[in-house]
C-alpha cells in the first residue's frame, strides 16, 4: 500500500516527537464521561465550539449524506478535508510533528487509524454506544472505533459465468474451468493473509500458490478498475471486490452479480479524535452521530455493513471475519512478501 511505505519513511522518526508531546491540548473529560447526563453534556459542550474539522477518506458523493443531516440537527458546522486514507494518515502526521493543531477527527481505514494510535495521534473515548457494537470493532485502547465494515466478496460477469458453477470453496478453484478466468487486486494481502490464516497457514498458502499456478491470475491495481473489469467481461470471475461495487454496477445493468466464500473477510473504517483537537467536544458529538442508528442506517443504505448490531445490514445472513488492523500492521512486511510471491508474481495481465 502507498501509505505503509509512507509509514516506514516517516513514522518511525515520527515516534520520538509523538512521545515527547503533551497528554492533551485541553479538558477532555467529556471523552471519557459516561455519566447518565452524558447526551446533555456533549451537546451543549458542542454547541458552545460550534464547529470541527473533519479528515476523511469517505467517498465525496456520500459525505451530503452524511454530514448534512448532523449538521441540520446540531446547528454544529463541519470543515472538510478529503483524500486518500494514506494522504489523510500522512497529512495528520506531518501536522502533529509541526504541532500544528487543526484537525479534530479522523474518519478512514483502521490500520491507518492504527497507525495513529501508535503515534499517540488520537485520545480515547468512552462512549456508551460501544456496547452495541459488533464483536472485534472496538480496539482495547479505545482510540478509534470502526463505524462500518468494506466486505470483499467476489464478483462474476453472469454472461461468462452460471450461478450454478460457481464454486463453492477456494478449494473449487483449482478445478481447470477456471484457466484464464481469475482475477485479484494487486494490493489485497491483508485479504490474503486473513484467508489463508483460516485455513491455516501452511495449507493455505499452496492452495493458492497451486491455484496460480494451474489456472493463473489477472492481477489489476485498483477495486474499481477490477469490478469494472468483470462487467466488461475482461475478468469473468474477480476475487477481491468490495461489495457494494458489483451491487451498484449490476443496478445500473451491468451483467455483473457477486456470492461469497465464507468467511467473507472484511475491512473496517472508523473514527477518532485527534489528541490535540481544537474542538474536542463537537467532535465527540459527531463520533457519537457515527455510531447512532441514524448515521448507521445512511451508511446500511450505501451498501456498507453497519458496526452497530441494531440496524439490520445489507449482509445480515454472511458470515464475515474483521480484519485486525493492529496484526496487519505488525505482519506487514511478512504477508505482503508471501502475496507478493504467491500471486503477484507468478499471475499476469
Amino acid at each position: 500500500m502507498v501509505w505503509f511505505k509512507f509509514m516506514r519513511r516517516l513514522c518511525l522518526p515520527l515516534t520520538a516527537l509523538a512521545i515527547g508531546l503533551p497528554a492533551f491540548a485541553q479538558d477532555s473529560s467529556l471523552l471519557l464521561y459516561n455519566g447518565p447526563d452524558r447526551a446533555d453534556k456533549v451537546l451543549a459542550a458542542a454547541k458552545k465550539e460550534g464547529t470541527l474539522t473533519l479528515y476523511t477518506s469517505i467517498a465525496e458523493k456520500d459525505i451530503p449524506l452524511l454530514i448534512t443531516p448532523f449538521e441540520k440537527k446540531y446547528g454544529i458546522k463541519v470543515k472538510l478535508w478529503r483524500a486518500g486514507s494514506d494522504k489523510v494518515l500522512q497529512r495528520t502526521l506531518t501536522e502533529a510533528s509541526a504541532k500544528r493543531y487543526e484537525v479534530d477527527a479522523i474518519h478512514i481505514s483502521a490500520p491507518e487509524l492504527e497507525a495513529l494510535h501508535q503515534e499517540k495521534v488520537l485520545q480515547p473515548v468512552n462512549d456508551p454506544a460501544f456496547k452495541v457494537l459488533l464483536p472485534g470493532t472496538v480496539p482495547a485502547h479505545r482510540e478509534w472505533v470502526a463505524t462500518l465494515l468494506t466486505v470483499w466478496v467476489q464478483a462474476y460477469n453472469t454472461n461468462q459465468v452460471k450461478k450454478e458453477d460457481l464454486p463453492k470453496s477456494y478449494q473449487d478453484l483449482l478445478n481447470p474451468k477456471w484457466k484464464g478466468k481469475l482475477g485479484i487486486e494487486t494490493e489485497d494481502f491483508d485479504w490474503f493473509a486473513a484467508v489463508v490464516t483460516d485455513m491455516g497457514e501452511a495449507k493455505g498458502v499452496k492452495l493458492f500458490r497451486d491455484i496460480v499456478a494451474t489456472n493463473g491470475i489477472s492481477v489489476r491495481k485498483g477495486h474499481s478498475l477490477l469490478n469494472n473489469m468483470v462487467g466488461a467481461g475482461e475478468v469473468p470471475l474477480a476475487l477481491t471486490v468490495y461489495n457494494y461495487m458489483p451491487e451498484a454496477s449490476r443496478k445500473r445493468g451491468a451483467p455483473i452479480d457477486w456470492f461469497a466464500l465464507e468467511p467473507a473477510i472484511a475491512r473496517a473504517n472508523g473514527i477518532g479524535i485527534a489528541r490535540h483537537a481544537p474542538h474536542s467536544n463537537a467532535a465527540l458529538l459527531f463520533y457519537d452521530y457515527m455510531l447512532s442508528a441514524e448515521a448507521q442506517k445512511i451508511l446500511a443504505s450505501m451498501d456498507y455493513v453497519p458496526t452497530n448490531s441494531t440496524v439490520e445490514s445489507p449482509l445480515k445472513n454472511l458470515k464475515i471475519k474483521v480484519v485486525d488492523p493492529a496484526v496487519t500492521l505488525g505482519q506487514m512486511e511478512k504477508w505482503t512478501r508471501i502475496y507478493d510471491e504467491v500471486v503477484l508474481q507468478r499471475g499476469g495481465k
